[in-house]
């Protein structure tokens, strides 16, 4: 199908995206690369009056250090994420999770940051950024916001952003000597997760110094798994102890039954995958 007609914004700068979204108001939509939002306009799932476009807003993309944390702009693909040596040394979960991500041309042409404002449930990306404590800046007409993860994600396909805001960034603590791993089940090659799961650990002496565990499709919005990173702390990095470990994975989520696994089912995905991922990144 063809899309209804609206107008098309291509600001230059973040604080034309954050004027042009301000006076369309809640008639507008952000287009970032397109990757989620080009096929609603297409079947008419949604109807804008005004499409901003924020490709053209160079100051969005690339990533760097600054402040002792690891900054990846919103407009940064996919691919660039997997790739960026900085990635891989500061937070690796992050690489290894980009590059599970649909296909080859959805990774040149999808952004980090529209695929976190997305939300949807079953994205691969917003389990690492929530497992990795996360802070997302956010432009609107009363200047910057800060708002970490745990508070971002606020249900399905729904996050804190207000309709006039543009997320700049996303903020991230150096994991610096981690290691990670992202398990995920699919049902075919380039599908949504029915289940994921982002591990990070350090391990320290053979036992598990430190862990980060985020779960995807698990509840309307990615969860953390506290309870698996809590029996994980200070216990050896063999697999009997992250299978034990693993098996609270389930606990603090609302998994739902759908066209692609039961409740039950995507349960045991859970724990299952959690010791995989975690043993992954164990090296073990």
């Amino acid at each position: 199908m063809i899309p209804a007609p609206f107008d098309y914004i291509a600001p230059s700068t973040v604080a034309e995206a954050v004027s042009a979204l301000e006076e369309a108001g809640e008639d507008a939509k952000v287009l970032a690369g397109g990757q989620s939002l080009l096929p609603v306009l297409r079947m008419r799932m949604a109807d804008p009056g005004v499409v901003v476009d924020l490709g053209g807003v160079t100051a969005l993309r690339g990533v760097r250090e600054e402040g002792g944390s690891l900054v990846i702009g919103s407009m940064t693909t996919h691919h660039d994420v997997m790739r960026d040596p900085l990635v891989h040394h500061h937070a690796k979960l992050l690489a290894q999770t980009a590059r599970t991500v649909a296909d080859p041309q959805v990774r040149h042409r999808g952004t980090f940051g529209g695929a976190l404002v997305h939300a949807d449930p079953a994205g691969d990306l917003a389990a690492p950024t929530l497992a990795l404590d996360a802070e997302m800046v956010l432009a609107g007409p009363s200047g910057a916001r800060v708002v970490r993860a745990s508070e971002f994600f606020v249900d399905y396909f729904t996050t804190a952003l207000d309709p006039a805001e543009v997320l700049v960034e996303v903020r991230f603590p150096m994991f610096t000597g981690w290691s990670a791993h992202y398990e995920k089940f699919n049902r075919v090659a380039q599908a949504w997760s029915v289940v994921g799961v982002a591990a990070a650990v350090r391990v320290e002496a053979g036992a598990i110094a430190e862990a980060r565990v985020g779960l995807t499709n698990m509840g309307s919005t990615p969860v953390r798994a506290l309870a698996v990173e809590q029996a994980l702390l200070g216990r050896p990095a063999t697999p009997e102890a992250i299978r034990h470990a693993a098996r609270h994975a389930t606990e603090g989520t609302s998994p739902v039954s759908d066209a692609g696994a039961d409740i039950d089912y995507r349960e045991h995905l859970a724990q299952v995958l959690t010791g995989r991922a975690v043993t992954a990144a164990a090296g073990v």
